[in-house]
């Protein structure tokens, strides 16, 4: 019997699911508070269940793409088994041609074409020269495209054949995850006299996240995306920010003038802010009674394009953590990137940094 039961449900009544938020957010009962300890065993019963969701989630999405890796190597076997079939008609006909060249067989082109007796003949023979040699000149070339084709597609089956065991080990490892927090989850609960409440509450919780959080999470990340493409014309205009030193550009954003920056951008940053400290940046705001902080830092990528990007190290939905999985997502699917070449297409970022409530970005040069 599934731990984690009625999680696709439709969700309750917002004054009800506002009552069972705010139980969770205390993690207390409605009469007494809970020790400190219990707290904590019960938070953290919690957090496992909304990652047992999560990494089902991703479960899923691994499976999707495992699928669509065995459909394209079993059309690109399907493609090969063409393609050998064909080139073995052209081999042999190509085999023709280099022996006849081989043993001397085309010889007689030579001899006909030395063995004229008039311009007319000359030209005559010329045109049966080219047509004998564009003929195997054609066949050369079939046969080496196809091979070619060939060679490229075993190349390709090869490749999709290597992304198909890292996607099942992937699959594995995801799937060997979920079990065991199933397996916690269930040793922590048996003997538990509260363990009824405590499914419901896990129930609620992850309802509540799938119909309601998860939303708001994406809401930020897609104001966030959509603001960082304006940020480089935004430090264009205040020159402030930007310092040049012979060859050295260095951009230093304070938080107050990035957090007013997103607050010009969307109304949702009203009640988020950014902050930076210690190689590390992070943002956090709540809105209809949900909290959302993102911690994470930036690191300098080259390709495909050099630029900032930037890595979700914690996300908290609640004061609950989500696992590696969601914050991977949530990269694939938001770029929250800064592309120095947007603000001068001659210049590439080689260094940045946060700390005392700055973000420092050093630039150089492309050569």
């Amino acid at each position: 019997m599934p731990l984690i039961v009625n999680v696709k449900r439709k969700p309750v009544a917002l004054s009800a699911a506002m009552m069972l938020l705010y139980m969770l957010l205390l993690l207390r009962l409605p009469a007494s508070a809970e020790p400190a300890g219990e707290e904590d065993e019960i938070h953290a019963l919690l957090e496992k269940s909304l990652s047992v969701i999560e990494i089902d989630k991703e479960i899923v999405r691994i499976q999707a793409q495992k699928e669509r890796l065995l459909l394209e190597m079993t059309d690109a076997e399907k493609e090969l088994g063409l393609q050998e079939q064909l080139i073995s008609d052209k081999q042999e006909e190509a085999g023709r041609v280099v022996r006849a060249y081989y043993m001397g067989e085309r010889d007689f082109v030579l001899t006909a074409l030395l063995s004229f007796n008039s311009i007319s003949e000359l030209l005559q023979m010329l045109d049966y020269a080219e047509i004998i040699l564009t003929n195997d000149k054609r066949t050369l070339n079939s046969y080496t495209r196809q091979y070619r084709s060939m060679k490229e597609g075993y190349s390709l089956l090869e490749k999709r054949s290597k992304e198909l065991d890292e996607v099942e080990q992937q699959l594995q490892l995801q799937k060997s995850r979920v079990l065991a927090l199933e397996k916690q989850l269930d040793e922590q609960l048996n003997g538990r006299s509260d363990a009824d409440r405590l499914r419901l509450l896990m129930n609620e919780l992850t309802s509540f996240w799938e119909t309601a959080g998860m939303n708001e999470v994406k809401q930020y990340f897609r104001a966030l995306s959509k603001a960082m493409r304006q940020l480089p014309g935004w430090v264009q205009e205040n020159k402030q920010l930007l310092e040049i030193k012979g060859f050295q550009y260095t951009i230093t954003v304070p938080e107050d003038d990035l957090n007013s920056f997103l607050r010009e951008q969307n109304d949702i940053f009203h009640n988020f802010s950014f902050t930076f400290e210690d190689g590390k940046v992070t943002a956090q705001g709540n809105r209809d009674n949900m909290e959302i902080r993102v911690t994470g830092h930036y690191t300098i990528e080259n390709e495909p394009k050099n630029g900032i990007m930037f890595h979700v190290d914690e996300l908290l939905f609640n004061g609950f953590s989500l696992p590696d999985t969601t914050r991977s997502a949530l990269e694939k699917e938001f770029d929250l990137g800064f592309y120095p070449d947007l603000i001068v297409s001659f210049l590439k970022a080689n260094e940045v940094d946060m700390k005392d409530g700055e973000l420092k970005i050093k630039l150089s040069l492309k050569l």
